[in-house]
């Protein structure tokens, strides 16, 4: 009997292999045929030497271009109708919309559709994300509403639900893409000054700036504390940090640019405290891998960002776009590492309970099952 095929469709290499490819390999072990439609950067082999079939696909996240994004969807369409697949796994936002549009038309059986959060065209108060604002929720209702949709918490469960853009009964609440708690594992402080990382792509709505405004507060308090940025601007997202900015910050000292890493179990283990401001997430895994790895957390009380943070427990919850309350919560952590040990404790017990990597793939298993043919 033919092995029912799963395809995953989503926007890069590097993201399917941190968010993904264990999830992709657990179904290949279930008895599914896997491939990954995707842009291919430099993890190719990655993919292949895990037995995923990989189809890369030129796809731009930030052209505008209706002939380039025309021509992405028309190869979408005979990627799907040669691959015959039973079931496709979207993953983000454009992902979602070409997918579910070439699935349609290429007689896709069935469809999941999983939203990483709401992203900039949600959470941005720019004009020409409220422009777009619109004309996303028509595409949301016409598409996303037929078929199974995947959401990382309940805020933005109840947000689509009460606009009328998914359909209730269709919906599955998957929190995140898991955590491995043996790679992410806890670790005795290091000794020195204490450190405090943000650990995202450069965005502004991931609170960059909120912590570098911070980061300043607690120099003019003469605060004993070193703040790094880890991560690499995106320049395809329209909230990516100029280069310029962060030219000038480094200049001015104030924070450390650390740069993208793919240490980030060694980062954690040297920090002191996790930091991300962001102005709203799926659930960020960067967090879930330090409370993983014992450490305190500080992040903004947005959806996404609470879900893993217990204000009080685990770690520290301070109002959106605040860098007076967020330097106010750094100073507390820093200058009491007794608390800083109680809240690492149980950032670690709340991962291992209920954001464990084996947990998301049985969850995201048993609906494949569901769906596959029988």
């Amino acid at each position: 009997m033919r092995q029912p095929r799963l395809v995953f469709f989503v926007t890069e290499d590097w993201y399917f292999c941190s968010h993904r490819l264990p999830l992709a390999c657990a179904a290949r072990a279930a008895g599914f045929d896997v491939a990954v439609v995707t842009r291919v950067q430099r993890h190719a082999a990655q993919i292949r030497d895990a037995g995923i079939e990989l189809i890369p696909i030129d796809l731009a996240r930030s052209s505008k271009n209706p002939f380039t994004e025309s021509r992405t969807l028309s190869q979408l369409i005979r990627i799907y109708r040669r691959l015959k697949p039973d079931i496709v796994h979207h993953v983000a936002l454009k992902p979602v919309l070409y997918g579910t549009i070439a699935a349609r038309l290429a007689g896709v059986p069935t469809v999941i559709n999983a939203l990483a959060g709401l992203g900039y065209l949600f959470s941005s108060m720019d004009f020409a994300a409220r422009l777009s604002r619109p004309l996303l929720e028509i595409g949301f209702r016409t598409l996303l509403k037929p078929n199974r949709v995947i959401v990382q918490n309940p805020d933005d469960r109840q947000l689509l639900v009460e606009r009328g853009l998914i359909n209730a009964q269709r919906t599955t609440l998957i929190r995140g893409s898991g955590v491995d708690l043996a790679a992410f594992a806890p670790a005795p402080e290091a000794n020195g000054i204490p450190l405090i990382v943000l650990p995202a792509r450069l965005l502004w709505d991931k609170g960059v700036g909120e912590f570098v405004a911070a980061a300043r507060l607690l120099r003019q308090q003469n605060v004993a504390a070193r703040l790094a940025l880890v991560g690499a601007p995106d320049p395809a997202n329209p909230a990516s940090v100029p280069q310029a900015t962060l030219e000038a910050w480094r200049a001015e000292g104030v924070v450390e640019l650390w740069g993208w890493r793919d240490d980030m179990a060694q980062v954690f283990r040297d920090c002191h405290v996790a930091c991300l401001p962001s102005y709203r997430e799926g659930l960020p895994k960067a967090l879930l891998e330090a409370a993983a790895c014992g450490r305190p957390l500080v992040t903004c009380d947005v959806p996404g960002c609470r879900e893993v943070v217990r204000h009080g427990i685990n770690g520290l919850l301070v109002p959106l776009r605040n860098p007076a309350a967020l330097a106010a919560a750094l100073k507390q952590l820093v200058e009491n590492p007794q608390q800083r040990a109680v809240f690492g404790r149980a950032a670690r017990d709340l991962a291992a309970a209920e954001f464990s990597l084996s947990a998301v793939i049985d969850q995201t298993l048993a609906l494949y099952r569901e769906l596959a043919p029988a």
